[in-house]
């Protein structure tokens, strides 16, 4: 696993309500590719507000790490899972047309690792919104 992080992510009540603050806060470009999430560019990782109701969002927090192929994803739940972390999503095909999963680590902090063909994983790590 490289050490960075390509994504933090808060599970919300009111979506609506959330972007209203962040954008009030001076977050601004805010990409809304559905009702359940919003997405900012946050220098060279991703801040996510995700509705926490309906299973789908996170449940407070959770971090990411994005890799460039499915193959990787399955190869660091394994990783993880090796060190002593938990696999808590099974690697799979999202309907958002990436590839998923997610370990916590031993403290139960959640990790997604995500391949998002939509995004760009630049080769320092660092990742853009289209």
């Amino acid at each position: 696993m490289e050490q960075r992080i390509s994504a933090v992510t808060l599970g919300v009540e009111d979506l609506s309500r959330a972007r209203a603050f962040y954008e009030a806060m001076g977050w601004a470009q805010g990409q809304q590719p559905d009702d359940e999430v919003v997405f900012f560019q946050a220098g060279g990782m991703v801040f996510a507000l995700w509705i926490k109701l309906g299973g789908h969002g996170a449940p407070g927090l959770e971090l990411a790490h994005n890799v460039r192929s499915p193959h990787e994803v399955d190869r660091l739940l394994r990783e993880a899972e090796r060190a002593g972390g938990k696999i808590v999503r099974p690697g799979h095909r999202a309907e958002w047309g990436g590839f998923t999963g997610a370990f916590a680590d031993p403290d139960g902090y959640v990790w997604e690792v995500a391949y998002n063909p939509d995004w760009a994983l630049e080769e320092d790590g660092s990742v853009r919104l289209p």
